[in-house]
């Protein structure tokens, strides 16, 4: 029972992790019809620089672990919101151009990272409280899972209350509806487009720093080994759907652990297989929008 509770709860936090990243990619693609393929070194950089904030303020202390994730949020949505000015915004509408551009920024940045941090993994260090344990009907869990999960359901209702009682979320809702209808009415969705941007950044920013203290150790491969599986969510969620990707990351992430504990470590596999499943038996995700 003890094996069930721990499988499930962990599961929770990964798909909480997967959210934090892939929640950006959905309001991007939603949006824009972006694949930013350079989405995980948003999560990277976060991650470096809330490190260097975190060692220099004391890294076991609550607040220089709060700022570092403020700091992350901060780097993640710049980076982003330059990426969109600078790279995007000049190949509107041409979606191989925009692939090309993102997947070459992403190898570029990797590299940048590895000449300034290294390319060994840096291990670093937090609060105490994260390497402890919390039992639970006598599974003990990491309470890092804990804080994935309370930073995921802040950041899901941050973004429900945006676009729901907000100008900006209006105009953005109704971006995804009819991008051609809201441009025909005089908004600026040009402004929309680098604030969801930034927002996707500062997300992966979040799930940055917070992905470092739950792997142990950051470096610059971090942020593309999560944004495969953001990428898998965001596909079986629905392309452009936020709850889609809430859902399918919790289903996937569950599974994934369930099968890595029972099924002798295939959660990988497990995870490729239901995206196969997806694909042939509703290609436009549980809560997308068929073509």
């Amino acid at each position: 029972m003890s094996t069930v509770i721990l499988a499930l709860v962990t599961g929770i936090g990964l798909g909480a992790l997967y959210f934090l990243v892939s929640s950006g990619l959905s309001l991007i693609y939603g949006l824009m019809h972006v694949l930013n393929f350079a989405h995980g070194v948003f999560l990277s950089l976060s991650a470096f620089v809330g490190w260097e904030v975190a060692r220099r303020m004391d890294a076991s202390t609550w607040g220089g672990f709060l700022l570092s994730v403020l700091v992350g949020a901060l780097v993640g949505a710049v980076f982003a919101a330059l990426t969109e000015l600078a790279l995007i915004r000049p190949l509107y509408e041409r979606h191989i151009e925009q692939v090309l551009v993102t997947v070459g920024l992403s190898l570029a940045a990797i590299a940048l990272f590895n000449g300034i941090w290294g390319t060994d993994p840096i291990y670093i260090a937090g609060p105490d409280w994260l390497k402890q344990t919390t039992a639970v009907l006598g599974a003990k869990i990491p309470n890092v899972y804990w804080l994935l999960i309370a930073a995921a359901a802040v950041v899901l209702a941050g973004l429900v209350l945006f676009l729901q009682r907000t100008r900006y979320g209006v105009v953005i809702r109704a971006g995804v509806e009819n991008r051609a209808m809201v441009t025909a009415l005089g908004v600026d969705v040009r402004r929309s487009f680098t604030l969801v941007f930034a927002i996707g950044g500062a997300a992966a920013g979040i799930g940055g720093v917070l992905a470092a203290q739950w792997a142990g150790y950051v470096s610059s491969g971090l942020g593309q080994t999560l944004l495969i599986f953001a990428f898998i969510v965001t596909i079986i969620g629905g392309l452009g759907s936020l709850a889609g990707a809430a859902i399918a990351s919790v289903l996937v992430a569950v599974l994934q652990q369930f099968a890595n504990f029972f099924l002798a470590g295939t959660g990988d596999f497990i995870v490729v297989v239901l995206l196969a499943v997806v694909l042939l038996v509703r290609p436009s995700g549980l809560l997308g929008r068929r073509a």
